[in-house]
């Protein structure tokens, strides 16, 4: 009897002993896949951080709506909308010439504006809409610059803008 209980303790100890490493082994693979998955999530985002987008990743004439909603005063309350071209000198200036409609009040609109592009191909871009008062945009490229998706940052307004190149970059017309 002596030589099972032996034979028992000894078995266990195996036994404890694999299972101890199995678990080491699960948790040795656990941390590698964990820091191979921290390591290869990191690089694409240090690589979208800067796709050496600049003022020159935005040039030349866009087509473009707006819309969305007034919200707030001192601007009149209710939808908004607007269609016109909005161009992109390269330099950081901008103009646009539009017609827009203020809860269905119909209005031109012209402008001269300042933006600035971000190495990860987002920006801003500011307009004067009247003296003393300007709409501010959050914008993001795509499609190689030939389009950007913008959203008005003021209180006041629930706004989104939508431009498409009119023109292929190089075209006489640009």
């Amino acid at each position: 009897m002596r030589n099972t209980t032996r034979l028992n303790t000894t078995m266990q100890f195996r036994n404890a002993t694999e299972l101890i490493m199995k678990r080491s082994t699960i948790a040795k693979t656990f941390t590698i896949a964990a820091v191979t998955a921290l390591v290869l999530g990191m690089a694409p985002a240090a690589k979208a951080a800067d796709k050496g987008c600049s003022n020159l990743s935005l040039t030349g004439t866009f087509a473009f709506t707006t819309t969305g909603f007034l919200v707030a005063a001192p601007a009149p309350l209710g939808p908004y909308g607007q269609a016109g071209t909005q161009t992109f000198d390269g330099n950081g200036g901008t103009t646009t010439s539009s017609m827009s409609s203020t809860n269905g009040k119909i209005g031109q609109e012209t402008s001269t504006g300042t933006y600035t592009v971000n190495p990860d191909c987002t920006g801003t871009f500011t307009l004067p809409i009247a003296p003393g008062i300007a709409s501010h945009y959050f914008f993001a490229l795509s499609d190689s610059g030939a389009e950007f998706q913008a959203i008005c940052l003021d209180p006041v307004a629930v706004i989104t803008r939508v431009g498409r190149r009119q023109f292929p970059n190089g075209d006489w017309r640009q």
